[in-house]
């Protein structure tokens, strides 16, 4: 039993104690402990794992290499972490730059056994140094000024020959470069211990990792073959027939995700920010590329708006791609001050072309509201699946080290796995996009290609038209020289003339008409046969210029949708009498000059236009050429066009017809040109007449 006096001592203070204060941390010194040694002993033919606690310093000190150096646990700032997790989840939440393992060991080798150890080196953020006792014996990747790592989430394990260890100390310098924006913060330094053991040990276990990771991309590699031979496929495809658009951005699209892998999906050993800067575009690349191809299978490049919309959110989409890896090439040489500027550059242009990836939703949106066929039904389902994925995985990793919202890794999180390759919800989506795709442009080429026979057809009807409109031969007229030429631009084109031998009254007269129909293809060419058809019955009943002139235009207006025709209407007799009307025409020229005509409205442009006849004679030897806008407005590859200087040199040299014609064609031709010259002969002189017209296909 306690003496009475001791409890009268020791009861108050039991009672008082819990409001007694406990001394303020920092007022005591941590505790000291010296650190732990591993003990191996009999290592010979196997390996054995580096576990356990390791000493652990942040900063960076050359004595830390050498095994005299104290490192017990609370002296100058020494502490003891595990090997198997990152820093960063240790306690040292985003810390970068350097910092030091240490592990004390007691080697005890196998009788008979090999000496000499290697040492196998795990997955280890960023670069790292080895050395055993002090002594260097090995790095991966290259420390500052000049920091040179490669990925380091999917780097291959590393050996390094630490020859015949014993007992000492293994130290390992490690460098973890600066954060990008989708850096957790929980990184940094040994993401796994090393293991050390005899060369064959040590190869067996690099091996059966090696092989691992070839077997789990089994099926990566497999899509992204079939990815590269669409991309092959389509640019060839593209090659034979540049107006399927569709197939170039197809090859975009579907070669990009193969550069992508060969940049940082081989483990080749580039210098990790390289290629992150060198991926950046290619990300942009298949981005773009996919928009394209959802907008001709949707058929939206009939909008025009819509395309133009597209095309500068592309501009803008790859301009901030390109300027992000520079940017994230510059994070190997920074400072830390000039680290947090770059971070703040990397940041804002992430947010511009993460915002990029929510465009193919505007684009599918605007597809639900059409009637889709089954193969654009796939694809905007198969389409609208892999963005989101896609889009949720790139937003939600962006500044995980302030958010910590860890759903990204749920995406990219395995659903199952077959013979040791994962199957994500992003490799589903991806597998039944390329088969959409696949699909829709097969249907597409099929769709198009009978649009383009439906086109084929059109343009065979309007050369068939055209042909019969065109006259074949000129008839002769009796004291002049004829020649006449006509060149389209197109294979249908709108120019026309006709030389008509009048009756009647006017038997000793000819009618020359010559003008241009606005537009081209089937269109113009109706329109061309309408107005020679009415030219045609017109001559019989009012032969003369503005007469003709005024009913062709009453029987135009409302029927060329919209678009209207030149015309220049000449009353030629034998005598070189030369009555003129022209419609909005450019006037012909008279030997060396311009004639000067009353200016008049084009044919079907308002019905009650008038129209004011100009008369001349013509001379003996006398010079009379028409010709269509096509001769004037030829632009060359500079954007020239042949302009009225060179129009005046061309006729002043009283060219025929087809030299005029092929002086603007070797110039620059834009439209069609039809040119006619007149020229009066002397007296007894025997009238000639020449044709220069194109052959067309069918005729």
């Amino acid at each position: 039993m306690l003496p009475q006096r001791f409890l009268r001592f020791v009861g108050p203070l039991c009672i008082f104690s819990p409001f007694v204060p406990a001394p303020l941390a920092g007022q005591t010194a941590p505790p000291i402990s010296a650190p732990v040694v591993l003990h191996i002993d009999g290592l010979g033919k196997g390996a054995a794992l580096l576990d356990g606690p390791w000493q652990f310093h942040l900063g960076d000190n050359s004595a830390w290499a050498l095994p005299q150096t104290p490192d017990a646990t609370g002296v100058s700032g020494w502490e003891s972490i595990s090997a198997n997790q990152p820093w960063g989840m240790q306690g040292h939440f985003g810390y970068v730059g350097y910092a030091w393992y240490r592990k004390h060991l007691q080697l005890s080798p196998a009788p008979g056994a090999s000496p000499d150890l290697v040492l196998l080196m795990r997955q280890t953020e960023d670069v790292y140094e080895i050395y055993w006792n002090g002594r260097f014996i090995g790095r991966h990747g290259a420390m500052p000024p000049h920091p040179r790592y490669t990925m380091s989430w999917d780097s291959p394990w590393y050996t390094f020959g630490v020859g015949p260890a014993r007992d000492g100390v293994l130290a390992i310098r490690v460098w973890k470069g600066p954060l990008i924006s989708t850096d957790t913060g929980l990184g940094g330094g040994l993401h796994a211990a090393p293991d050390i053991g005899n060369a064959r040990a040590i190869a067996a276990l690099k091996t059966e990792d090696d092989y691992g990771w070839m077997r789990s991309q089994q099926f990566t590699f497999g899509l992204l073959s079939l990815y590269g031979v669409l991309a092959f496929l389509s640019l060839i495809a593209w090659f034979r027939d540049r107006s399927h658009r569709v197939l170039l951005w197809l090859a975009v699209f579907s070669g990009m995700p193969v550069l992508a892998v060969f940049i940082d999906g081989l483990r080749l050993p580039w210098n990790a920010m390289t290629a992150l800067g060198w991926l950046q575009p290619v990300l942009g690349l298949e981005d773009i590329g996919l928009w394209f191809v959802l907008l001709y299978l949707f058929r939206f490049d009939e909008d025009p708006r819509l395309v133009r919309i597209t095309r500068w959110l592309a501009v803008i989409d790859f301009t901030a791609f390109l300027l992000d890896g520079p940017i994230l090439e510059l994070f190997n040489w920074s400072s830390p001050e000039q680290a947090s500027v770059l971070q703040g550059a990397d940041a804002a242009l992430t947010a511009v072309y993460t915002l990029s990836e929510f465009y193919p939703f505007v684009l599918l949106a605007l597809a639900l509201r059409k009637r889709l066929d089954l193969p654009r039904w796939l694809l905007a389902i198969s389409a609208l699946l892999t963005e989101m994925l896609l889009s949720m995985q790139f937003a939600f990793q962006q500044g995980r080290r302030f958010t910590h919202w860890t759903f990204d890794e749920k995406i990219t999180a395995p659903l199952f796995w077959v013979n040791g390759n994962p199957f994500t919800a992003r490799a589903i989506a991806a597998t039944l996009l390329l088969l959409s795709i696949i699909y829709a442009v097969y249907r597409y080429l099929q769709e198009t290609s009978v649009r383009q026979a439906a086109l084929e057809q059109e343009f065979q009807s309007a050369r068939e038209l055209q042909r019969v409109l065109i006259p074949e031969t000129l008839p002769e007229l009796p004291g002049y020289a004829v020649t006449s030429a006509y060149q389209p631009a197109q294979e249908v084109g709108g120019d026309f003339f006709q030389i008509i031998p009048l009756e009647g009254a006017f038997a000793r007269s000819t009618l020359i008409v010559l003008g241009d129909v606005s537009g081209k293809g089937l269109r113009a060419a109706m329109a061309v046969s309408l107005i020679v058809g009415a030219v045609r019955t017109l001559a019989k009943f009012s032969p003369r210029p503005a007469e003709l002139l005024a009913e062709l235009n009453q029987r135009l207006c409302g029927r060329l949708q919209g678009g209207f025709a030149t015309c220049i209407a000449v009353l030629l007799a034998r005598d070189g009498r030369c009555v003129i009307a022209s419609a909005g025409h450019p006037p012909p020229f008279l030997n060396r000059r311009e004639l000067a005509l009353p200016g008049a409205l084009p044919l079907g442009v308002v019905a009650s236009a008038d129209y004011r006849e100009t008369t001349l004679q013509l001379d003996s030897g006398d010079h009379f050429a028409l010709y269509t806008d096509g001769l004037l407005e030829a632009r060359n590859a500079g954007g020239e066009i042949f302009g009225f200087a060179r129009l005046d040199a061309l006729f002043a040299r009283r060219p025929a017809a087809a030299e005029a014609t092929e002086a603007a064609v070797q110039f620059g031709q834009e439209d069609d040109i039809t040119v006619l010259t007149l020229t009066r002969l002397a007296s007894g002189q025997q009238s000639t007449t020449q044709l220069t017209i194109p052959i067309f296909a069918g005729a």
